[in-house]
C-alpha cells in the first residue's frame, strides 16, 4: 500500500473568504480559480503494519505540527481502521506563505492515498475530502480554470476553462518567504466575526461569479482583469477592517500593484490578485509573460519571480 502522486497548488481569482460550516470545512462562497503548473507538491504515502505511528516529512525535515491534520485526511480516504503511514512531501515553492501550499499537498494526499488502496473514490469525492482539510485543496483537483460551488451539503468543482483552450500565464513575485503571522483559518474567522463588511461580502459574491464565469467562456480578459482585481480588494478590505486588522500586504505587494496598473496604462495585458500573504500573482497572456517577469523583478523589496503556465489535474501512481 504505497503510491506517489503529484499535485498543483492554485490561485483563486474570485475568491471565497469565511466558512459557512467550519465542522465540515465547507467555504462561505463559490470560487474560481487557475491551476498553477510550474508550482508543485510530490507526496509519497506508505502504508504498512511496521509503522508505530504516522509520520510527515515535508523537505527533508519531520513535521509533528501538521501530522493531526494530515491525519484525519488520511481516514477519511482509507479509514480509522487503516495501518499507519509514512509520508514524504516535497514542494518546490515556499510554504504557509500565501501561496496555497495546503492545496497542492492535500489533493496530492488524497489522490495518493486513493490509489495506494486501488482507486476506490472519484474526484468529485476527493475533492470534498481534500476541501475538508484545506478548502482551496479542492480546485486542485482540476486543471486549467476551476469552479468551487457550495451544494446543499457539500461542494462541486468543475473544469470552465481548459489549459489548453486560454493558456493563461502567471508570474508571482515573491515579497517574503517567510511563514505569514496569522494562519488564513484563524484570519476567516475573525473576519466573519468583527468586520462589518463581511456580510456584504458574502451577499455580493454570486455578481462577481457571474461575471468570472462570462468572462471565462468568452475569453474576455479585460472583463476578467476588472472582476477578478475588484474581487480581490473587497476580500483584503473584509482583513483590513477585522479587528485586529488582518494586513498581510508589505511595502512591495503594494510596489508591485502600482507597477502593473501602469503596466495597464500603457496596454499590456495583465492584472493583480493577492491571497492571504505578501504575494502578488499577476495573470497575463502569454505574449506579455516575460515582459512583467522583468518589470515586477526590478521591484526593491522583491526577492525573487517565479512563472508558470496553467496546470493539469494530479497524477499518482502505485509504487511496488
Amino acid at each position: 500500500m504505497q503510491a506517489f502522486a503529484k499535485a498543483h497548488p492554485n490561485i483563486a481569482l474570485i475568491k471565497y473568504w469565511g466558512k459557512r460550516d467550519t465542522a465540515k470545512n465547507l467555504p462561505a462562497v463559490d470560487s474560481l480559480s487557475l491551476t498553477l503548473g510550474d508550482l508543485w507538491t510530490n507526496m509519497n504515502v506508505h502504508f504498512s503494519s511496521s509503522y508505530s505511528r504516522d509520520q510527515l516529512e515535508i523537505n527533508n525535515i519531520a513535521d509533528d505540527q501538521n501530522i493531526s491534520r494530515v491525519s484525519r485526511c488520511l481516514d477519511s480516504i482509507v479509514g480509522k481502521s487503516r495501518p499507519f503511514a509514512n509520508i514524504i512531501s516535497e514542494c518546490n515553492f515556499p510554504i504557509a506563505a500565501g501561496l496555497a501550499s495546503s492545496s497542492s499537498s492535500f489533493s496530492a494526499l488524497v489522490v495518493a492515498a486513493n490509489n495506494a488502496i486501488g482507486n476506490k473514490y472519484d474526484t468529485q469525492l476527493l475533492a470534498s475530502q481534500a476541501g475538508s482539510a484545506s478548502g482551496s485543496a479542492a480546485r486542485s483537483m482540476l486543471g486549467g480554470i476551476v469552479e468551487l460551488n457550495n451544494t446543499q451539503n457539500d461542494i462541486e468543482i468543475k473544469q470552465l476553462s481548459s489549459v489548453e483552450r486560454w493558456p493563461l500565464k502567471v508570474i508571482i513575485a515573491i515579497t517574503n518567504k517567510e511563514k505569514k503571522s496569522i494562519s488564513s483559518s484563524q484570519a476567516m474567522k475573525l473576519s466573519a466575526s468583527s468586520s462589518p463588511f463581511y456580510s456584504s461580502w458574502i451577499n455580493n459574491q454570486e455578481a462577481d461569479m457571474s461575471e468570472g464565469r462570462l468572462a471565462i467562456k468568452n475569453k474576455d480578459f479585460e472583463r476578467l482583469a476588472a472582476v477578478s482585481e475588484h474581487n480581490c480588494l473587497k476580500m483584503h478590505s473584509v482583513m483590513w477592517t477585522t479587528r485586529p486588522s488582518v494586513i498581510y500586504w508589505n511595502e512591495a505587494s503594494l510596489n508591485c500593484m502600482h507597477a502593473i496598473r501602469e503596466m495597464q496604462k500603457t496596454g499590456e495585458a495583465v492584472f493583480f490578485t493577492m491571497d492571504a500573504g505578501p504575494q502578488i500573482k499577476a495573470v497575463c497572456l502569454p505574449e506579455n509573460e516575460a515582459k512583467i517577469a522583468q518589470r515586477l523583478s526590478e521591484i526593491k523589496g522583491v526577492v525573487c519571480v517565479m512563472k508558470s503556465k496553467l496546470g493539469y489535474a494530479p497524477i499518482s501512481r502505485v509504487i511496488k
